[in-house]
Order: C-alpha cells, then sequence, then structure tokens
C-alpha cells in the first residue's frame, strides 16, 4: 500500500445535464406531472397563463463564487418566506369551468406479480439482484427477451447462480412464465402438470416441429403408439398456453398526447411543440422587488434559497433544451420524410437514426431519447416517433423501400389470394421478386409472423363444403394455439 498523486481524465455528468437528458426521455404526460411537482417543492416557480409572462430575461445560470452572494444578503428573507414554510401554488382556472381528476384503474402488473412471488424466498441479496433483473427483461406475453450469456454479462455473477434463479422464477405463476422459446414453455407447463414422463412431453421435446406437418397417425406410427394415445396427448398440448402471460396482466388503456404537432402551413410543414396542458412556469417575480431590501437572515435561509434559485434556473433552462431539441429533431425527420407527409406510408423512406443525428449534431442517444415513447401529430395521423426510423433494402431499379412498405406490400398479397388457394411463403417470396424485391424467403416468414398473420395451411378455406371449412377452422385455431 502507498499514498501517492495521479491526474487522469474523467467524464462526469453535471447536474444539470442530467436533468436534460431525464427531461428529455420523458414524454408529455410524464413531463406534466414532473412539472407540478416542481410548482410544489420550489417557492421560486410559479406558473403563469400567458406565454408572454413567461419571458425571463435573466434565464441563463451564473457562476457563482465561493462565499456569500451580496445581491443575496440584502433580501429580507423573513419578510419573503414568511413564518409559513409550506409554499403553495395556487393555479388560475376559469370559474365556470369543472376539472375532474382521471384516476386510472390500478392493475397488478407481471411485474408486479412474479416480484411478490420472488420476494416470499428466502434468497441472498445477490439472488434477489439477479431475480429482478430476469423478471425486469420478461414481455408481456411470459417470455424471456434476453439470452443466459446477456444476463451473465450485464451482471458480472455466476452463471451457476443465474440458472438457478431463471429455473425458481419459472415454477412462478403463471405456468411456463420466464421460458426462453415457445418449447420450453410448454415443457415447464407439462412439468408443472407432473406430466414430465408422459407422452405429450415426448411429442413437444422431441416432435414440436413436426406438429403441424403430421397427422395423428402419423405420429402414432412415428412414436409406435396407437392413434387413441396420440390423441389424448394432442389433447392437454392443445389446453397448453403458448403465451403464458397474455392477456391476464393486460395494461388499461392509458391515454395518448402527442408531444409534438406537424401541420402544414402553404407549402411548408410546420413543427410546434404541444404544450397546451404543460404549466408555464416561471422564476416569481417577487424575488427581483426582494432582492433590493436588507436582511438579518441566517446563513442556512440564504443558502436554502440561493439552492433553490439554481434550481430553478437549471430546471427552466432544461425545459428549455427540451423544446428546442425535439423540434429540431422533427424538423429533420419531416425534411427527410416528406414525401410520407405529403402521399402517406407509400412514400416511407428508409432511415436510420445515425442519418438524423448527423444532420442535426447531435448524439445517437439524444434521437433515440426523443424518439422513445413519444408521439406526433400529422397530416398521416398521430404516430410514433419511432415510426419514421426503419431499415430498408433497395429494388432492382435503385429504388429505396423501407421495412414497413414491403411488410404493407405481403398485407397486399395475402389480402388479395384465394381463400381455399392461400399462398405459401415461397409464392409470396416469388411475387415480390417479380416486383425486383429481393429479400430472403425466411425474412417473408419473419415479416409474415411480425404481422400476427398464421402459415398458409392455417388460412386455407374450403368455400364450398360448410362441414369441411368448419373443421379446417377448428384445426386452424387449435394449430395456432400451439404456434
Amino acid at each position: 500500500m502507498r499514498l501517492g498523486l495521479e491526474t487522469k481524465l474523467k467524464q462526469v455528468l453535471a447536474p444539470q445535464l442530467i436533468q436534460s437528458l431525464r427531461m428529455l426521455q420523458m414524454p408529455i404526460l410524464k413531463l406534466e406531472q414532473t412539472l407540478r411537482q416542481e410548482l410544489s417543492t420550489n417557492p421560486l416557480l410559479e406558473e403563469v397563463d400567458s406565454l408572454q409572462e413567461t419571458e425571463e430575461p435573466e434565464l441563463e445560470q451564473t457562476k457563482e463564487e465561493e462565499g456569500e452572494d451580496p445581491e443575496l444578503s440584502k433580501i429580507d428573507w423573513e419578510d419573503y418566506l414568511g413564518d409559513d414554510t409550506d409554499y403553495k401554488v395556487k393555479i388560475q382556472r376559469d370559474k365556470g369551468e369543472e376539472h375532474f381528476e382521471a384516476v386510472p384503474v390500478v392493475e397488478k402488473s407481471l411485474y408486479d406479480h412474479l416480484l411478490e412471488q420472488l420476494n416470499f424466498n428466502k434468497l441472498t441479496q445477490e439472488e434477489i439482484e439477479i431475480g429482478e433483473y430476469i423478471i425486469g427483461n420478461i414481455d408481456e406475453n411470459g417470455y424471456l427477451c434476453c439470452s443466459i450469456e446477456e444476463i451473465i454479462s450485464a451482471l458480472k455473477s455466476d452463471p451457476e447462480k443465474i440458472k438457478r434463479m431463471l429455473k425458481l422464477i419459472q415454477s412462478f405463476d403463471p405456468p411456463g412464465v420466464g421460458a426462453r422459446d415457445l418449447k420450453e414453455s410448454l415443457l415447464v407447463q407439462l412439468e408443472e402438470k407432473k406430466l414430465k414422463e408422459s407422452l405429450a412431453y415426448q411429442i413437444i421435446d422431441q416432435h414440436l416441429s413436426e406438429l403441424d406437418k403430421k397427422s395423428p397417425f402419423q405420429l402414432s406410427r412415428l412414436l409406435k403408439v396407437s392413434f387413441e394415445e396420440v390423441q389424448k396427448a394432442l389433447d392437454i398440448i392443445r389446453g397448453l398456453s403458448p403465451r403464458p402471460a397474455s392477456g391476464r396482466f393486460a395494461k388499461g388503456a392509458s391515454p395518448i398526447f402527442p408531444d409534438l404537432i406537424v401541420e402544414k402551413i402553404g407549402n411548408e410543414y410546420v413543427v410546434f411543440h404541444n404544450d397546451k396542458n404543460v404549466p408555464r412556469l416561471r422564476i416569481n417575480p417577487t424575488y427581483r422587488e426582494m432582492i433590493k431590501k436588507s436582511s438579518g437572515s441566517s446563513p442556512e435561509t440564504k443558502k436554502y434559497v440561493r439552492q433553490k434559485l439554481e434550481q430553478a434556473r437549471w430546471f427552466l433552462n432544461a425545459l428549455n433544451q427540451r423544446r428546442s431539441t425535439m423540434i429540431k429533431v422533427m424538423e429533420a425527420i419531416v425534411e427527410v420524410q416528406k414525401d410520407f407527409f405529403e402521399h402517406g406510408i407509400e412514400h416511407l423512406k428508409p432511415l436510420i437514426m445515425e442519418t438524423i443525428a448527423e444532420k442535426v449534431g447531435m448524439n445517437v442517444a439524444t434521437i433515440s431519447r426523443v424518439a422513445n415513447d413519444k408521439y406526433v401529430q400529422t397530416p398521416q395521423g398521430m404516430l410514433e416517433i419511432k415510426y419514421f426510423f426503419t431499415s430498408g433494402l433497395r429494388k432492382e431499379d435503385g429504388e429505396e423501400l423501407s421495412k414497413r412498405n414491403v411488410k404493407r406490400m405481403i398485407e397486399d398479397i395475402i389480402r388479395k389470394e384465394e381463400p381455399s388457394l392461400p399462398l405459401s411463403d415461397q409464392e409470396i417470396y416469388l411475387k415480390l421478386k417479380n416486383e425486383g424485391i429481393n429479400i430472403a424467403r425466411r425474412t417473408v416468414t419473419k415479416y409474415r409472423e411480425e404481422l400476427k398473420i398464421l402459415p398458409a395451411r392455417f388460412r386455407k378455406k374450403v368455400v364450398n363444403n360448410k362441414d369441411e371449412s368448419s373443421r379446417d377452422v377448428k384445426s386452424s385455431t387449435a394449430s395456432s394455439d400451439v404456434e
């Protein structure tokens, strides 16, 4: 051990920058809540009715010298703050207008449900952290969205502990939760039913990919068991859930308010910040009057108000920065996607965040914060800002198409197909190829699944035979349960 001095470079985020980043990441409803909370805790902030009243000529933060601010020392703090330490902000409303606070119905989320079960177990602090991380990466359908390797890399923990915690979480309710794929989920559900040694378990474990290709007779010959045994096993499989948490923990519908509005004025598209319901804030003008008075207050009181003043300045600067950044990013998007705003989705161009980042001179992470969980009202409807960022491909004639355009074309091809002769993914692939769109057949399958469209064998409908059509529909429903 030794004592020494060393010089090194270190990147540190200033409190003001942290506040700006957090505010930039907030959607409009969260921002409104944050502003009202700040109003209730900072006596130097107040809400105003008109935009002109918010102008603050001395808004920029000044660097404080060490020691006491000479201007602050002149304030009559007792007169300014009074005896009541609780500062209450009065929000002016129209007398004839009734206001009701919307109280959403709170439902227990899947995360909360799993976390409760985790806390029922006697675990070490490290195991709790691993469990919380795993639960946090389980999607709304109940599947784990990351691999064991990614969890190990993120937590730097013992792989065996992580595997044990995953096994524990997979034993939680609902059965099958925490699985990494369909096969694992179905096997976990069968284990919960004490059917690990059953024929149903063997079929899922060894022949899941063949369920939609082989009839019960073919499976009985393959497994060397009777047709009746296979039927009973398939009945058990049909009773399992392909999405163990789907529907049970659905979130209640929440209102969507756009952060930005794009309107066509003349021949130009103009971007506005939607601050209709956002409180307009300013530093209390009474401060300017009080600063001229003398004061005999204690240093602690002066320090408190100085901190609140700086906090108010930082807050207003962060708010202005959020507004200008979002407008700047959206203006760049509009410039690139102008054909979309004019003519619709057929003209949506491939666009990545790096392109907009270079265009506006910002970091890609900043663009991501602007796009995440935020919406914009456009002449083409209300859209998530992320909607405009999509990968693309180039046609044989050199024209670029976005991924969404290709998915829309696949959807149109399937919509126009003959119900009795649905198109396979290979046939859709060939139709796209004839249009000059060169994508792999497996990519067609991927896009079809993202559109939640069933494979051709489950879309087939026999038009002239009602009984046979009914059987096809039932078979399609039962098979899609497993898919």
